[in-house]
């Protein structure tokens, strides 16, 4: 017998030797479907958020703008709603991911953030209050099976490079949506009916687009094996038939439910995650600021003319450049980095610090709850386009320096458990984005800027502490396989 084993071990490596050197000019290598899975997966969101990220920096002005006695709606409340709906959801998410799959998960929730968006081309205070809650459900499941993609579709020396390319391609969403705000915007004091029906309609084909993308992403090769591998188990006595049969039914996918549930709640209380949740938690807050706060801010000032309302689109633009930018440089260039992650969230930090001192001396501190009206208020200084532009670049970059190595250090530190890791993640990031949405009806602009430079202090110094416990890890790990 065990002569028979060999032999047929032997044959097996000669017809899978073979057979590799026929399909090697047909077939993508692992590494290679690995990085065009991601390219798909950042594509697939950057339509998708193309739609969405302009839909949340124009929503308030658009609402404020909305004549209709029936609606009672403000933006602020409903990205409050998503990012606390969203926050709960987290818990769950990694269940739903694990029973549907991330590919179906991703597309379902697409399809969510499409009908939300629909519903501003005829708003009324219950559907968008419902959409709102629809949406951060969809939001939850979305991002804990993107994470659950980028991790499986990475390794140790990858997840840096492909943190940074997904997070460039998402962000490229901010330009285009926004180009067509400033150009279809500027020079109008009110947002007309139509003009906010012909966005809403275009936002809502432009999601949908990055939604069928989704079933372009393919399932990752494997650590290499061949049918050796079978032939050699079959000769051991094992059934795949059998080994099918453990792994599926509704008993099993429950119970795999209830272990991604379970180990979220394990993670959420581990050193490593505890260190990395007040970073988490500014990530949360600036988020708010740029995506939401800030662009409406910039539209209330009257001091910048009949162009305010087209400057929230340009305003956008920068974001973008400056997310695409870090996004590029700190994590496509990841291999470069002998010094570890710590300098970067450091530029990161130092970067929107610049931010919040310039928009303290330009913007008015009344400007985030102005009326439809705006403000005439003037900050420290004479209002200017230009260093109102430049602080939103500095935004985008200083947030892609936290994000991209917030991707890759959890990526790495807990890739054996990446969709609840992400989930967590997730978790904390919407529940202080909902916290910030809320009180950002009633502060003023230097209290919301006070509160995101103590967090901002408190999550970079926490950050370094991480990446020192991951630097320390990685380094016993190389040790151990000596």
């Amino acid at each position: 017998m065990p002569r028979l084993k060999s032999r047929s071990l032997v044959d097996c490596s000669i017809l899978g030797a073979s057979s590799s050197v026929k399909e090697t000019n047909v077939r993508m290598s692992p590494e290679g479907k690995k990085l065009l899975n991601i390219v798909v997966l950042g594509f697939a969101f950057m339509f998708m958020f193309t739609a969405f990220q302009t839909c949340g920096n124009i929503e308030q002005t658009v609402l404020i703008s909305y004549n209709s006695t029936d609606f009672h709606g403000t933006g602020y409340t409903s990205m409050a709603i998503i990012y606390g709906v969203f926050s709960a959801s987290n818990l769950i998410a990694p269940s739903v991911v694990t029973v549907v799959g991330p590919q179906l998960s991703m597309f379902v929730s697409g399809l969510l953030y499409s009908a939300y968006i629909a519903m501003f081309i005829h708003p009324f205070t219950w559907s968008f209050y419902t959409a709102s809650v629809v949406v951060g459900i969809g939001a939850a499941v979305l991002w804990t099976a993107q994470g659950n993609v980028l991790a499986t579709n990475s390794s140790e020396s990858t997840i840096g490079r492909n943190s940074g390319i997904f997070w460039a391609l998402l962000q490229f969403s901010l330009f285009f949506g926004n180009l067509y705000i400033y150009c279809a915007w500027r020079g109008h004091d009110h947002i007309t009916d139509k003009d906010r029906r012909t966005v809403f309609i275009s936002l809502t084909v432009i999601s949908l687009v990055g939604c069928f993308l989704f079933f372009l992403i393919r399932k990752p090769d494997s650590e290499p094996s061949s049918s050796c591998d079978v032939t050699e188990s079959l000769l051991q006595g094992e059934s795949s038939e059998d080994s099918a049969t453990l792994s599926s039914g509704p008993s099993g996918l429950g119970s795999q439910a209830l272990d991604a549930f379970v180990m979220s709640c394990k993670l959420f209380v581990t050193k490593e995650m505890l260190l990395l949740s007040s970073c988490i938690a500014y990530t949360g807050l600036e988020l708010t600021f740029y995506s939401g706060v800030y662009g409406t801010s910039i539209g209330a000032m009257r001091r910048f003319g009949t162009d305010a309302k087209g400057l929230i689109g340009l305003s956008g633009i920068c974001i973008g450049a400056g997310e695409i930018l870090g996004g590029g440089v700190f994590g496509m260039l990841n291999k470069c980095n002998r010094f570890g992650r710590n300098p970067v969230v450091l530029l990161g930090l130092l970067t929107h610090y610049l931010s919040f001192y310039l928009i303290y001396l330009n913007i008015a501190p009344d400007a985030p709850v102005a009326s439809q009206e705006g403000t005439d208020l003037q900050a420290v200084i004479t209002p200017s386009v230009g260093v109102a532009l430049f602080c939103s670049f500095l935004l985008g970059l200083g947030d892609s320096c936290f994000n991209t190595q917030l991707l890759s250090i959890i990526g790495f530190m807990f890739k054996d458990n990446s969709a609840p890791a992400f989930a967590v993640f997730k978790f904390i990031q919407s529940i202080m984005a909902a916290i910030a949405f809320f009180y950002s009806n009633y502060f003023l602009l230097h209290w919301q800027l006070l509160i995101l430079v103590v967090s901002g202090f408190v999550g970079t110094v926490t950050f370094f502490s991480a990446e020192w416990m991951a630097e320390s890890s990685r380094r016993s790990s190389d040790y151990d396989s000596i």
